[in-house]
């Protein structure tokens, strides 16, 4: 007899609440990474200025999507999305940048930071398949397709700039 009890869209509490953290974990990313993306919007200096200048704003208004969305299916989970800078900044493991005008610099932190973002949305892809999530399971998935392809064209770009 299964005795675990269900929250209000039929997910174990118990697993939710693990979703949630990692979610919330997950965030904190999203947010010194969204940051750190506007940074190098405004500081870009040099010959790509203005093909960077625009990729870099088109990132970070996909990055503040993505936190909406990671921020309400912490809700949907049943629980509470942080919001403090500062929890972000102790849990991330992307770290908050110094200000950088450099192109190539700027890119490779962003492949740096995607690659630590796409692990911890693989470890929610197997806890959200444990947890029977489909919800967490597809955003993750779409997120990860979606990151995979700009990685590589990042990566293209550092390889063109050599």
């Amino acid at each position: 007899m299964n005795t675990s009890k269900s929250n209000l869209i039929g997910l174990d509490e118990k697993k939710s609440k693990q979703l949630a953290e990692k979610l919330n974990l997950l965030l904190a990313n999203y947010s010194i990474f969204y940051q750190n993306t506007r940074g190098y919007h405004w500081n870009i200096k040099g010959d790509k200025f203005f093909e960077l200048h625009v990729k870099f704003e088109e990132l970070y208004n996909d990055l503040l999507l993505k936190i909406d969305e990671i921020a309400e299916r912490i809700l949907t989970l049943g629980h509470t999305p942080n919001h403090r800078y500062s929890d972000y900044q102790s849990l991330s493991g992307v770290k908050e940048s110094n200000e950088v005008s450099d192109g190539k610099t700027a890119v490779a932190d962003i492949v740096k930071s995607f690659q630590t973002i796409i692990t911890l949305q693989r470890q929610l892809l197997s806890l959200s398949a444990d947890a029977d999530d489909e919800g967490t399971n597809a955003l993750m998935s779409d997120y990860i397709r979606e990151q995979e392809k700009l990685i590589w064209m990042y990566s293209a770009f550092l390889n063109s700039s050599k």
